[in-house]
């Protein structure tokens, strides 16, 4: 299906394209890879009059660090992200998922930004982003905040995110837990999804974090897992006793991909192959 009639922006700062998001409101909407947006423009089940594209604000494309963290723009596409140097050494899971996101097209035009923004339970970036203790940084025409990725996503398709509000870039932090991290997951061979996928951060004898997307309606860490793990050093007897009772208490997704049990079973195992990849 072709999508309705729409007009179209392209604003080349900032500063433009805040103020055209405030003023088009519900009338508009944010266009940057457009793996999530287009789809639904095409079966009708988002209609908007506007599309603003924010492709060419370079300020939203770069990947920089400092001494404490790790910032990358809401435009960087996976691509860019799976090849950055800084971004492996700093987080070595997020550059191993991002290669493992669709296929190389889907690679080349997605970006970060617009994965979280849409929220879907089976996107790899929500999990990660919470295990690895990430911020998401907002802007608008009234202003900036951040909001921590555990507190970002509400929901099925549904975040902090307020209207009129874009997504700038995302922080991650530079810590042993996250230069020891590791991303696994059991995709649905068609779109790559993931069906289940956990990631891990750890820093051994220390912090643990742990978080799931694909298993529930939204992406979610594993308190219990994290408090069998933090503190202790990591070997197999440690992980098979850990990870006996992954997403206990959890409110699973059922679907014609998997059954909420069958789900469940695989969080442990994906948890089991996550971890391991961190005592090779």
């Amino acid at each position: 299906m072709i999508p309705s009639q729409f007009a179209y922006a392209r604003p080349q700062s900032l500063t433009e394209a805040m103020q055209l998001i405030g003023d088009l409101g519900d009338e508009g909407k944010i266009l940057a890879g457009g793996h999530s947006l287009i789809p639904v423009m095409r079966l009708r089940l988002s209609d908007p009059e506007n599309l603003i594209d924010i492709t060419a604000i370079e300020e939203l494309k770069t990947i920089s660090e400092s001494n404490d963290t790790l910032t990358i723009g809401s435009c960087a596409t996976h691509a860019e992200i799976a090849t950055n140097n800084h971004v492996h050494h700093a987080c070595p899971m997020m550059t191993n998922a991002a290669a493992m996101i669709g296929d190389i097209q889907v690679r080349n035009f997605g970006t970060i930004g617009g994965s979280i923004a849409h929220a879907d339970p089976a996107a790899d970036w929500p999990g990660i982003l919470m295990a690895a203790n990430a911020t998401i940084n907002l802007g608008s025409v009234h202003g900036y905040r951040s909001v921590l990725a555990t507190d970002f996503f509400h929901g099925l398709f549904m975040t902090a995110l307020q209207d009129e509000e874009l997504i700038i870039s995302i922080t991650i932090p530079k810590n042993l837990a996250n230069s020891h991290s590791s991303y696994a997951k059991h995709h649905q061979p068609a779109s790559r999804f993931a069906i289940v996928g956990c990631a891990v951060a750890l820093e051994s004898g220390g912090e643990a974090r742990v978080a799931f997307n694909g298993v529930s309606s939204k992406p979610f860490r594993d308190t219990a897992l994290e408090t069998k793990l933090s503190g202790k050093e990591l070997t197999k007897e440690l992980i098979e006793e850990a990870t006996a009772s992954v997403a206990d208490g959890v409110n699973l997704l059922s679907d014609h991909f998997a059954s909420d049990e069958y789900r469940k079973h695989l969080a442990g195992v994906y948890a089991k192959k996550a971890l391991m990849e961190l005592i090779k």
